[in-house]
C-alpha cells in the first residue's frame, strides 16, 4: 500500500483503553437502569454524544451536556490499566524519524483523548482531531476528511487505521485507503479494506520518492 500520510484512530488501534472505557460506561449504564451489555454493544469508536442520544432520547441538550460532562470527568481521571498496544509506539516513532505524516483522528474528547495517549507514551501528534472539532462523528466521514484537510493531504493519498466498524466505515466513506487492526469479523464492509491485520507489529512503513509504502512483515 502507498500513501503519503497516516491517519490513526486511538482507542483499539494506539492504545487499550478498554477497560477504562467500560468503567465508564458500565457505571453509567447501572446508573441509569439500562443493561450495561447493551451499552457496551453501542458506544464503540463513536462519541460519547452520539451514545448519550441513543440512549436518552427523551432529554434536552442541557441534560445530554451535563451527562457528557459527568462522563469525560471520569474517563479523563481513570487512566488504570491504559497502554500502548503492540507496534504502536514504534511505528509513529518511525514515521517521525522518516518525516512521515500522521495525525491521530478520536472519537474522544480533548481531555479524555490526551489523557489516554499520555498514559500510552504516545509521541505527540502535529494534528490532533477530536470530537470538538466536528459536527459529524464517526460513522460518518467528516473527522477523516479534516484530518486529512489538516495534513494537507488528499483523502485517497491517506491511510485510515482503525479497529472499530464506525471508523472502518468512516475511513471508507472519507475515501481514504484503510487498515483494520483486530476489527470485528462481522464489521460491515470489512472485504472493502485494504488490509487486516492482528497487530502493528505486522507492518513495515518505508520512505519512497512519493511518501511511503506499507509493507507485510513475512
Amino acid at each position: 500500500m502507498e500513501c503519503k500520510g497516516f491517519l490513526f484512530d486511538l482507542d483499539g488501534t494506539l492504545v487499550d483503553s478498554l477497560p477504562a472505557v467500560e468503567r465508564a460506561w458500565i457505571g453509567w449504564a447501572q446508573g441509569h437502569g439500562i443493561e450495561p451489555s447493551e451499552v457496551l454493544d453501542f458506544i464503540h469508536g463513536k462519541q460519547a454524544i452520539t451514545s448519550l442520544r441513543h440512549f436518552m432520547p427523551g432529554a434536552s441538550d442541557a441534560e445530554l451536556q451535563a451527562e457528557f460532562l459527568a462522563l469525560e470527568h471520569i474517563e479523563a481521571n481513570d487512566t488504570d490499566g491504559v497502554s500502548a498496544l503492540p507496534g504502536a509506539v514504534s511505528l509513529l516513532e518511525r514515521l517521525n524519524s522518516l518525516s512521515i505524516p500522521w495525525a491521530i483522528v478520536t472519537s474522544g474528547s480533548v481531555p479524555v483523548a490526551s489523557a489516554r495517549r499520555a498514559a500510552g507514551h504516545l509521541p505527540a501528534p502535529e494534528v490532533f482531531i477530536t470530537c470538538e472539532q466536528v459536527k459529524h462523528g464517526k460513522p460518518q466521514p467528516d473527522a477523516y476528511l479534516l484530518g486529512a484537510e489538516r495534513l494537507g493531504l488528499a483523502p485517497a493519498d491517506c491511510i485510515v487505521v482503525e479497529d472499530a466498524p464506525a471508523g472502518i466505515l468512516s475511513g471508507l466513506a472519507a475515501g481514504c485507503k484503510v487498515i483494520a487492526v483486530n476489527a470485528p469479523a462481522d464489521t460491515p464492509k470489512l472485504e472493502q479494506v485494504d488490509l487486516v491485520l492482528n497487530s502493528l507489529e505486522q507492518i513495515v512503513v518505508e520512505a519512497t520518492a512519493k511518501g511511503a509504502v506499507v509493507r507485510l512483515l513475512d
